[in-house]
C-alpha cells in the first residue's frame, strides 16, 4: 500500500492509521511520504515530509524541484507495482494530482483528511469526485458537504482525540521540567514547517521579552515539531533574554503545563483546544500568498477552532497584526483572572464535544474493506 502524508500533523495521524491496519493484517506492508513516525510504524519511508512541507505559494515555488521529483518517484511505484490502495492524507495540491494518476492506473484511492475546500476553492471538490474512490473526514459538517456533491465519503471522527494521551499528571510533567508552581507557563508552538517558524517565531520571543516585565519568572516551552531542525530553534531562541526550554516533540505534555499557547494556525490549533490551554493564533505567510489566499477564501476565519466554533472563540493575529506588541498585550489579558480565560475554556470545551473518537480504527476499517474489494 502506498500512503502519503506531506506534513508533520499527518505523520501522526498516518502512523496511527498503519497501527490500526497492522493490528488486523500485520503482513500489510506500506510505503510512501511520511516522518519518523510514520517510519516508526512501519512504513517504508521514500521521500522525507519534512522536504515537502510548505506554506504559501512563494514557498511552494522554491521547493517545486524537490515537490516535482517527490511525485514522479511516487507515480512510477504506482505504476510498475500496482499497490492495492493509495491513502491520500490532506495536502491537497499534491495529493490531488498523485489521486489523478493513480485512477488513471486503475489503482483505488482513498482521502483520509479532506482537503478544506470547504474554505476556498471549491472547484476541486469536482477533481476529488472524479479522482478519489471513497473519502473519510474528520470534522462532523465535512459529511454532508462531500455527499451532496456526489462523493462516497464517511465521517470517521476526529484523529487527535485518539493521538493525545487520556492522562497527563500535571504537576509530574512539571517537576520533570523543573517549573515553578508561582510562575506562568507559555508554550510557543511556532509550527511545524521552517517558513512558518522563521516568520512567527522571532515576534513570540520578543513578545515573551515584553511579557517578563510583568511576569519575571516567566517560564516559555517550544515543542520542535520533527520537520524543524534543532539547529534552527537553537540559532533563533540563543539571544533572547527570556529561557525557553526547547523539548523534542512531547507537545501534549508541553500543553498539559501551559496556562497559555500562542500557537501557528493549524492542527496545533486543535490540539490545544483539546487539552483546554488558552491561546492566541498566529497566522503569517508571504505577501503574495496572503493577498491570493484572500481572493479565494471563503470563510471568516483563519483558525480551525474558531471555525468548528462558529465564532471567534480564540483571538487571531494575521499578518502584520503579528507584533510582539500585540502578542503580548492579548497574553496579558488571557493571563489575568478577569480577561476572558475562563469564558475560553469554557469554549474550548464546546469544541471538544463536538469532536468523536476512533478515527483511526474505522479508517482502517474502510482502507481494508478497500484493499479486500481488489
Amino acid at each position: 500500500m502506498v500512503i502519503v502524508a506531506g506534513e508533520a500533523s499527518a505523520d501522526l495521524h498516518g502512523s496511527n492509521l498503519v497501527r490500526a491496519m497492522k493490528e488486523t493484517d500485520p503482513n500489510l506492508r506500506f510505503l510512501g511520504v511520511g516522518g519518523k513516525m510514520m517510519e516508526q510504524a512501519g512504513v517504508e519511508i521514500l521521500v522525507s515530509s519534512s522536504k515537502l512541507a510548505v506554506v504559501g505559494l512563494t514557498e511552494v515555488f522554491f521547493r517545486s524541484r524537490t515537490i516535482l521529483k517527490a511525485y514522479l518517484q511516487l507515480k512510477s511505484i504506482i505504476k510498475n507495482k500496482k499497490p492495492s490502495l493509495v491513502v491520500l492524507i490532506d495536502y491537497p495540491d499534491f495529493n490531488l494530482s498523485l489521486a489523478r494518476g493513480a485512477k488513471e492506473l486503475h489503482v483505488p484511492v482513498l482521502y483520509y483528511i479532506s482537503p478544506q475546500v470547504w474554505a476556498w476553492r471549491k472547484g476541486r471538490v469536482k477533481k476529488l469526485v472524479r479522482r478519489v474512490d471513497r473519502m473519510a473526514v474528520i470534522l462532523p459538517f465535512e459529511e454532508s458537504f462531500y455527499r451532496q456533491r456526489g462523493m462516497k465519503v464517511d465521517y470517521v471522527g476526529h484523529p487527535l482525540l485518539d493521538a493525545i494521551p487520556a492522562r497527563l499528571d500535571r504537576e509530574e510533567i512539571r517537576s520533570q521540567w523543573n517549573l515553578q508552581k508561582s510562575s506562568p507557563v507559555i508554550g510557543l508552538l511556532p509550527g511545524s514547517r521552517r517558513e512558518e517558524v522563521v516568520r512567527l517565531l522571532p515576534s513570540m520571543l520578543k513578545a515573551m521579552e515584553i511579557l517578563k516585565n510583568d511576569y519575571p519568572n516567566l517560564a516559555c516551552l517550544l515543542p520542535r515539531a520533527s520537520t524543524i531542525s534543532s539547529e534552527l530553534i537553537a540559532s533563533m531562541v540563543k539571544h533572547s533574554p527570556v529561557t525557553v526550554q526547547t523539548t523534542e516533540g512531547d507537545i501534549y505534555k508541553v500543553l498539559r503545563v501551559c496556562d497559555l499557547a500562542l500557537v501557528a494556525s493549524g492542527t496545533a490549533t486543535l490540539e490545544t483546544a483539546i487539552i483546554g490551554v488558552p491561546m492566541i493564533i498566529a497566522y503569517r505567510v508571504s505577501t503574495f500568498s496572503y493577498w491570493v489566499g484572500r481572493m479565494l477564501l471563503r470563510i471568516p476565519y483563519i483558525g480551525l477552532v474558531n471555525w468548528i466554533a462558529g465564532e471567534k472563540v480564540v483571538p487571531e493575529l494575521i499578518q502584520r497584526e503579528v507584533t510582539p506588541e500585540n502578542l503580548s498585550r492579548e497574553a496579558l489579558r488571557l493571563l489575568e483572572a478577569d480577561g476572558g480565560r475562563d469564558l475560553m475554556m469554557r469554549n474550548l470545551q464546546g469544541i471538544r464535544e463536538k469532536l468523536r473518537k476512533g478515527a483511526s480504527r474505522r479508517t482502517a476499517q474502510i482502507a481494508l474493506e478497500m484493499m479486500r474489494r481488489e
